[in-house]
């Protein structure tokens, strides 16, 4: 049985990630996605709400291979618990390549887990949560770039946002 993890900060999951989710969903038995808590990064949401926000976007679809989780830790830690063998990236354009390569090489070292790179939908390589995030913060519609329980859930926190 091949057990894939597809690490992330997912803040907030977009459509590119799901996209990679369900392709993953399809090759591997087995697939965690998982929400990877960076104590130097200050996430919009919370990790529960992360998670939570992922498993509401794939029920929609019947995704009973995937499982969804969170760590502070080490994604090759996370990989060795459940005994997964390939940790799943999706790329977008050169330069997330030239920075996930480091990262794949390490972590092949520290555990001997493989990367697979999986190429982003060309409909959807332009999306990343950053930009999602800069979008919503100036106005616009993030429709179709995030799943619809994101789209809500960005304005309410964008309002809290500015009354602080």
């Amino acid at each position: 049985m091949t057990i894939a993890v597809c690490p992330g900060s997912y803040d907030p999951v977009t459509a590119g990630h799901l996209d990679v989710i369900e392709r993953s969903a399809r090759i591997f038995e087995t697939v965690h996605v998982v929400v990877a808590v960076n104590s130097a990064k200050t996430p919009m949401f919370s990790e529960s709400t992360r998670v939570d926000v992922i498993k509401r976007a794939l029920v929609k679809d019947g995704y009973p291979n995937v499982v969804v989780a969170s760590t502070d830790g080490l994604i090759t830690d996370y990989c060795t618990k459940v005994g997964a063998s390939v940790i799943v990236k999706g790329l977008r354009q050169n330069g997330d390549y030239e920075a996930e390569l480091g990262m794949a090489l390490v972590n092949r070292k520290l555990s001997g887990v493989e990367t697979m790179f999986l190429p982003a939908n060309p409909i959807l390589e332009h999306i990343s949560s950053t930009i999602v995030k800069d979008v919503a913060r100036h106005g616009g519609d993030v429709t179709g770039m995030v799943p619809d329980c994101v789209v809500g859930m960005l304005a309410e926190q964008l309002q809290k946002e500015k009354s602080q």
